[in-house]
C-alpha cells in the first residue's frame, strides 16, 4: 500500500477498460455481476436484490426531525444564555438600560439571525450540498473546478470552523455551570472559588466527548427530546416575561437595530456587533451536519427554533426595561438576564436544564468537525483517518482521531481561560472568517454551477459587506483572546498546506504503469529459484480503482528493491460503497495464475477486514481452479488448508537528497511526512494488526539534480 494518497480518495488519472473480468462475487449470498474497471462513480451502489434508501436523502420524519434538533441546533440554541449578557456589559450594565438601547439591540440581533442563518445558510446554503453532505469542503468540492485560488477560502473558513468547534464546547459548558451560583444553595456549595467551575466543566466535557463512540444518530435521539423541551423552554420563558414589557415587539423592525448603531447612545459603536453576531454562530455548523440529519429535516424544524429563539431574546428585552436602573441588581457581577429573569422557583430547574442544552450544543460542532475533516480527507487537504460509521446513514460518522484532539483542545481552552467572559473573548471571531470564505465560494455556486445572473452579485456585495462588519467588530476581540482561535487556525491552516503541498509534488511525479507489460518479468520471478521464496503470497493495497495500471512504487518494490519472490502477488483496492451492506468483490487475473488485481466493494457499515476477506477470496480461487494450490508439510492442524502464507507490505515514499525539487517543496513533503506518522496505522484500519505487515521504504522518482563528473586518480595520488 502506498501512502501518498488515500485509498479511498478520489483518482483523476487516466483509465483503461481491462480485457476481461475474471469473477464478481458476493461474499454471503450477493448475485454475482460483471464489472470491468469502472470508476466508483458508475459501479453498483447497492447490495443486488436488496432495496435500501438512496444514503444522500434522509426522509423527513418525527424521529428525524427530533434528531436534527438534538443534533444541529445545540450552538445557536444556548445563544441566549450569553448574547444579552455581553451586549449589556458592552453598553455599561444595567443602570444605563434604557428603551432606544433594548430595542436597538435586540433588533440587531433578531436581524443578524434572520439575515444570516435563515437567509444565507437555511435558504441558500442548504441547496450547494455535495451528494448530501454539506459544509465548507463539500461546497468547495462543487466549485473547485472553476479555479485553483479557490482553495484559499477553502483552506482558510474550514480551518477557522474546525477552531471555533474547540472553543464552542467550553463557553457553552462553562456559561451554564456559573448558571448554577445565580441559586442560593449551590452559591453556598460552590462559591466564589472559579476553580470549582472549572472542575465541573472538565467533568462535563469529558463526558461528552467519551460518548461521540455512539454515534450521532443515538445521540440526536437520546438528546432530541432534551432540545426540544430546552426550545419549548426557551418560547415560554421568554412569554412570561413579554408581558413586563410588550413593546419589545418593535424590535421586529430592522429600523431600530439601524438607528441605535449609529446611535450616540452606543456605547460600544460599531462594535456591538461584535455581541450581536454570537447569535448566529451556530449557522455555518448546521450546514455542516446537513450530512447527518438531512436538508429536508432541517427545513422542516428551523421556523420553530428560530420562533422560539426570538421570543426569548424579546423577553430578555422586556425584563431589562422592567428592570431598568434596579438598585438590588447594580452590584450583581456578570449581571445574566437568561438566568435572571426566570422566577426564583423555576431558576434551578431552568440552570440544570441550561447545563444539559449546553452539552448538547456542543454535539453540532462535534458532529460539524466530524463532517468536515472526512470531506478534507477526500480531497487531499488532510491524511487519511480511521472512519466508523455508527448509524444506519453514511452521513453521520465518528473519527476517533478528531475526537481526541477536540477533547484535549477544549480541556486547554477551559484551563487557559476559566471563565465564560473570557472565553467569550475568543468566541465568534474565528467563525466570521469562515462565514466570508462560505460566501465567496456560494457566490461561485450561484453563479458557475447554477448558472444564476443577477442574484450572485448581490448575494455577494451585501453578506460581504455585512460579514465584512461583523469580522471588524469581532477585531477588538484578538488581545482578549481571540488570539488562541486564530492560532489554533492558523495551525489547522499549516497541516492543511503541508498536506496539500506535498500531495501536489507527489502527484507531479505519480506514474500508472501497465500491468500486463510485466506479467512475464514477475512469471519468470516466480520460477527463478535463486531468489528465496518470500511468502506464498505477497499483498499491497493501493488507492488506484484502474484495474489495467498500478502504480510504478508497487513494481519498483517487487522487482527492484531485491526482487519479492511469491508464489502469487495480490493488488487490492478497497472502495467504500454508499449502501452500509455491500459485501463483494471483483477480481482480474490477467489469463495467468499469479497475478491478481482485487477491487473490494464494502459498504460503510461493513469492516475492512482485509486479512480475513482476502483469505475468503483466494479460498474460492483456489476452489475454483483459478488459483493453483498452496501446499504446506507444516501447520498445527491435523489436515493443512490449501492456502499458504500471506505477507502484506505498506510503502512509504522517501526524498533523496540529491532530488531536484526546490527547497519549499522538499519542506512540504518532509512536513506531509511528519503529519502522517501520527495519523494513525492503516494496517489497524484494514484488520492487518495480526498478519504479516511490512513497511518499506521507496524512492520518490523525481528529477535528479546533475553532479560533476568524478576523475581517478592513481591510489598514490592526492588530488
Amino acid at each position: 500500500m502506498s501512502e501518498q494518497s488515500d485509498i479511498e480518495s478520489s483518482n483523476e488519472r487516466p483509465q483503461a477498460e481491462p480485457s476481461q473480468t475474471a469473477m464478481f462475487k458476493a461474499l454471503g449470498a450477493v448475485k454475482a455481476e460483471s464489472l470491468k474497471g469502472e470508476r466508483p462513480a458508475n459501479r453498483p451502489k447497492t447490495v443486488p436484490g436488496a432495496e435500501h434508501p438512496d444514503a444522500h436523502t434522509i426522509p423527513i420524519s418525527i424521529a428525524a426531525m427530533l434528531v436534527t434538533i438534538g443534533v444541529v441546533y445545540g450552538d445557536i440554541g444556548t445563544s441566549p444564555m450569553y448574547v444579552t449578557k455581553a451586549l449589556l456589559s458592552g453598553q455599561g450594565g444595567i443602570g444605563v438600560v434604557n428603551e432606544e438601547f433594548v430595542l436597538g439591540a435586540l433588533s440587531l440581533v433578531i436581524w443578524t439571525v434572520t439575515l444570516l442563518t435563515t437567509v444565507k445558510y437555511v435558504l441558500v446554503s442548504l441547496k450547494a450540498d455535495n451528494h448530501g453532505e454539506g459544509g465548507i469542503f463539500a461546497l468547495y468540492s462543487i466549485v473547485r473546478r472553476y479555479g485553483k485560488w479557490l482553495i484559499i477560502p477553502a483552506m482558510l473558513g474550514g480551518s477557522a470552523l474546525l477552531a471555533d468547534g474547540v472553543l464552542t464546547p467550553a463557553v457553552t459548558i462553562t456559561t451554564a455551570v456559573e448558571g448554577l451560583r445565580t441559586i442560593p444553595e449551590m452559591h453556598a456549595l460552590i462559591g466564589d472559588n472559579q476553580m470549582n467551575v472549572v472542575a465541573i466543566t472538565l467533568v462535563i466535557v469529558c463526558i461528552l466527548f467519551a460518548v461521540q463512540r455512539a454515534g450521532t444518530s443515538k445521540i440526536g435521539r437520546a438528546f432530541g427530546p432534551v432540545m426540544t423541551f430546552w426550545f419549548l423552554f426557551l418560547a415560554g420563558a421568554g412569554l412570561i416575561s413579554l408581558v413586563l414589557a410588550p413593546q419589545v415587539l418593535l424590535a421586529l423592525n430592522p429600523l431600530y437595530g439601524i438607528q441605535f448603531l449609529f446611535s450616540a447612545h452606543n456605547h460600544a459603536g460599531i462594535m456591538i456587533l461584535g455581541s450581536c453576531f454570537l447569535a448566529t454562530t451556530g449557522a455555518e455548523a448546521l450546514y455542516s451536519d446537513m450530512g447527518h440529519v438531512g436538508r429536508g429535516n432541517i427545513y422542516a424544524t428551523w421556523p420553530f427554533v428560530k420562533v422560539c429563539l426570538i421570543l426569548n431574546y424579546l423577553g430578555q428585552g422586556a425584563w431589562l426595561l422592567a428592570n431598568a436602573g434596579n438598585p438590588d441588581l447594580m452590584g450583581v457581577a456578570d449581571l445574566n438576564p437568561f438566568f435572571q429573569m426566570l422566577p426564583a422557583m423555576v431558576r434551578p430547574f431552568g440552570v440544570i436544564l441550561s447545563t444539559l442544552a449546553a452539552i448538547i450544543a456542543s454535539q453540532a460542532l462535534i458532529t460539524g468537525a466530524f463532517s468536515l475533516v472526512s470531506e478534507a480527507s477526500r480531497l487531499d487537504l488532510m491524511p487519511h483517518m480511521q472512519v466508523f460509521y455508527p448509524a444506519e446513514t453514511k452521513g453521520q460518522l465518528y473519527i476517533p482521531m478528531v475526537n481526541k484532539v477536540m477533547w484535549i483542545g477544549c480541556i486547554v481552552v477551559v484551563l487557559l481561560f476559566q471563565s465564560s467572559a473570557h472565553m467569550e473573548a475568543a468566541y465568534g471571531l474565528a467563525i466570521t472568517i469562515t462565514m466570508l470564505c462560505t460566501t465567496v465560494l456560494l457566490f461561485i455556486y450561484l453563479h458557475r454551477v447554477r448558472k444564476v445572473k443577477l442574484f450572485p452579485w448581490i448575494f455577494l456585495v451585501f453578506f460581504f459587506a455585512l460579514e465584512g462588519f461583523f469580522f471588524g467588530s469581532s477585531l477588538t476581540k484578538f488581545f482578549h483572546g481571540g488570539y488562541f482561535t486564530i492560532l489554533l487556525a492558523a495551525l489547522i491552516m499549516i497541516i492543511m498546506l503541508c498536506w496539500y503541498s506535498g500531495t501536489s509534488v507527489e502527484r507531479r511525479q505519480a506514474t500508472l504503469l501497465p500491468l500486463r507489460n510485466y506479467l512475464k518479468q514477475l512469471e519468470r520471478l516466480r520460477d527463478d529459484t535463486t531468489y528465496d521464496l518470500v511468502s506464498d503470497n505477497i499483498v499491497y493495497l493501493t488507492n488506484d480503482t484502474n484495474t489495467d495500471y498500478l502504480d510504478r512504487d508497487i513494481l519498483y518494490s517487487i522487482l527492484d528493491k531485491h526482487p519479492k519472490r511469491a508464489k502469487a502477488w495480490w493488488f487490492i483496492n478497497v472502495e467504500v460503497m454508499d449502501d452500509p451492506r455491500t459485501f463483494a468483490y471483483s477480481v482480474e487475473n490477467f489469463g495467468t495464475d499469479y497475478v491478481f488485481r482485487v477491487h473490494l466493494f464494502l459498504g460503510y457499515k461493513v469492516n475492512q477486514r482485509v486479512n480475513a476477506y482476502l483469505r475468503q477470496i483466494v479460498s474460492d480461487l483456489s476452489a475454483s481452479g483459478e488459483l493453483p494450490a498452496q501446499p504446506h508439510d507444516y501447520s498445527v492442524y491435523k489436515r493443512p488448508g490449501p492456502i499458504g502464507s500471506f505477507r502484506f507490505y505498506m510503502l512509504r515514499k522517501t526524498l533523496a537528497p540529491e532530488s531536484d525539487v526546490d527547497s519549499r517543496e522538499r519542506t512540504a513533503i518532509a512536513l506531509k511526512y511528519t503529519i502522517r506518522r501520527y495519523a494513525g496505522d492503516p494496517a489497524r484500519w484494514y484488520g492487518l494488526e495480526n498478519s504479516s505487515v511490512y513497511y518499506e521504504y521507496v524512492p520518490m522518482f523525481t528529477k535528479f539534480k546533475s553532479v560533476n563528473k568524478l576523475h581517478r586518480i592513481a591510489p598514490d595520488e592526492r588530488p
